[in-house]
C-alpha cells in the first residue's frame, strides 16, 4: 500500500505545471512570512486560484508561514492566515507559537517545521498534544534516531529532507547573513538569507599571523540526495519526503520531481534495486547541484561532505537558448519554432519556457516539420546564414515569444 507522501517545492504557476503528475502534495509561500522571500513567490491575490489549481490536479498545497514573527506582525499574521483558511490551503508550515495559535483559532492543520529542532520523541509527542498534524525533523538526525522517534508518536506524522540544499546551521536557524550584512533585514529567520555561507573565507589565529583555511569555501555544504536510500528511510517510520529548492527552476523542480516519483513507484512495485538508483542519481546530477552528500543520515558530516573548492552549481549540464515561439495555432495545438542554435532530430527534448509565471513545457520530439515536410533531424542551425523554422505538434498551449531551450553536456 501506497502510504507515505512526495512534496516537492512551488515557486509559482510555472514551476506548478512542471510537478503536476509526479508531486503528491506542494509547498509554496507568497509575499510574506515566508523563509524563501527571495523566491518567485505567489502573489496573495492569487493564493485562492493557486490553491484550487492544485487541488483540481489532486495536489495538496501546504503554505509557508514557518519565520519568526514580531509583536508588530501579529495583526497582519491573523489576517494572513484568514486568507489562507479562505483559500482553503491543506496545512500551514510553521514554528512560531504565534502561527500555531491561529491556526488552531481558524482550524487550519499544520506542520511544525524544521526551524523547530525537532530532535527527540519529546519534543515530537509536546508538538502532537498541542495538536500538529506533521512535525518536520531536525535534519542532525539520523535514520536510527528518527526510527526510535517514530515508535514514541502516536498520531502525528513524520516529515525529513530527501534532496536539496543543507545548511551548515541547526536546522537553517541561522544569523550568519544578518551579522555579515549588519541588518535583520537580511536574516534567514525572516527568509532573506544572502548565503555567506556559499563565499570563500579565511579562518586566522588569534596571533593573527597563522591561518587554518585560506580562501576556501569551508563552510558550503553539498546538497543532501537520498534516492539511493529510499528503503531505509521508509524503514525509518518517515511519512513524508521533502525536497527542498522553492528558489530552483521549474526544469530543476521537474527533473527532481519526476526522477523521485520513479523512484517510489519502483519501490512499491518491488522493483527499486541499488542499480537502477545509482542511475537516477547521475541523471540527478546533471541538474543543479553542488555535489551530492547524504547529511546526517548515517553519520555525522565531514569535510567531505563540504564542497570546498568550487561553489554554486557542479551539473554535468548546462542550458542552453537555442530559439523561439513565433506562433501557436490553438486549434491544431501546433507551435512554430523560430531555431538559431542546436542539432534536433526525433526523441530529443526541448524546454518552452515563458517568465515566472508563464509557460513550462517539456517536449520530446515525435515529429518535425520544415517547409510543411517532415524530417527526421535538422541541420546544425548555428552555421546556416539564417534562423530555421519547424513546426511541432504539442499538448498543452504555449505563447508567441515563449522561449526555447536545450540541455547540453558540459
Amino acid at each position: 500500500m501506497k502510504n507515505h507522501e512526495l512534496l516537492i517545492p512551488v515557486q509559482n504557476q510555472k514551476s506548478l505545471q512542471a510537478v503536476i503528475g509526479y508531486a503528491d502534495a506542494i509547498y509554496f509561500g507568497t509575499e510574506t512570512f515566508n523563509m524563501r522571500m527571495h523566491a518567485r513567490n505567489i502573489k496573495l491575490d492569487d493564493m485562492s486560484e493557486f490553491i484550487k489549481e492544485c487541488h483540481e490536479n489532486n495536489l495538496k498545497a501546504y503554505l509557508t508561514t514557518n519565520i519568526i514573527i514580531y509583536e508588530g506582525e501579529l495583526e497582519l499574521l491573523e489576517k494572513y492566515i484568514e486568507e489562507a483558511y479562505h483559500a482553503d490551503v491543506d496545512a500551514l508550515i510553521l514554528h512560531d507559537f504565534a502561527t500555531i495559535k491561529l491556526a488552531k483559532k481558524f482550524n487550519i492543520p499544520f506542520h511544525v517545521s524544521t526551524q523547530a529542532s525537532i530532535s527527540n520523541s519529546a519534543a515530537a509527542i509536546f508538538f502532537e498534544e498541542i495538536g500538529a498534524e506533521r512535525i518536520i525533523l531536525a535534519r542532525e538526525l539520523s535514520l536510527k534516531q528518527i526510527y526510535k522517534i517514530s515508535k514514541n508518536i502516536k498520531k502525528v506524522k513524520l516529515e525529513a529532507f530527501i534532496h536539496g540544499a543543507m545548511c551548515t546551521s541547526i536546522s537553517g536557524r541561522c544569523y550568519f547573513s544578518q551579522v555579515i550584512h549588519e541588518s535583520s533585514e537580511f536574516s534567514a529567520n525572516r527568509g532573506k538569507c544572502l548565503q555567506p555561507c556559499r563565499d570563500k573565507w579565511k579562518v586566522y589565529h588569534q596571533n593573527g599571523k597563522e591561518f587554518d583555511y585560506d580562501g576556501y569555501f569551508f563552510i558550503n555544504a553539498k546538497d543532501l540526495c537520498m534516492i539511493e536510500h529510499i528503503p531505509e528511510m521508509i524503514e525509518a517510520g518517515i511519512y513524508s519526503f521533502k525536497v527542498e529548492g522553492r528558489m530552483r527552476s521549474a526544469q530543476y523542480i521537474e527533473k527532481v520531481a519526476r526522477l523521485y516519483r520513479k523512484a517510489f513507484d519502483a519501490y512499491y512495485d518491488g522493483d527499486y534495486t541499488r542499480e537502477k538508483a545509482k542511475k537516477w542519481k547521475d541523471a540527478l546530477s546533471r541538474v543543479y547541484n553542488r555535489g551530492f552528500s547524504t547529511g546526517f543520515y548515517f553519520n555525522i558530516p565531514t569535510a567531505l561532505d563540504i564542497s570546498r573548492k568550487t561553489s554554486g552549481n557542479v551539473a554535468k549540464r548546462r542550458k542552453l537558448e537555442v530559439g523561439s515561439v513565433v506562433t501557436y495555432y490553438r486549434r491544431k495545438q501546433v507551435a512554430k519554432l523560430r531555431l538559431y542554435r542546436g542539432k534536433f532530430k526525433i526523441g530529443d527534448v526541448i524546454y518552452i519556457e515563458g517568465g515566472d509565471m508563464g509557460t513550462f513545457y517539456k517536449h520530446k520530439f515525435s515529429d518535425i516539420y520544415h517547409k510543411n515536410k517532415m524530417i527526421q533531424e535538422t541541420p546544425d542551425i548555428a552555421q546556416l546564414s539564417k534562423d530555421y523554422l519547424i513546426t511541432i505538434k504539442v499538448d498543452q498551449p504555449v505563447n508567441k515569444s515563449d522561449r526555447v531551450f536545450m540541455y547540453i553536456e558540459k
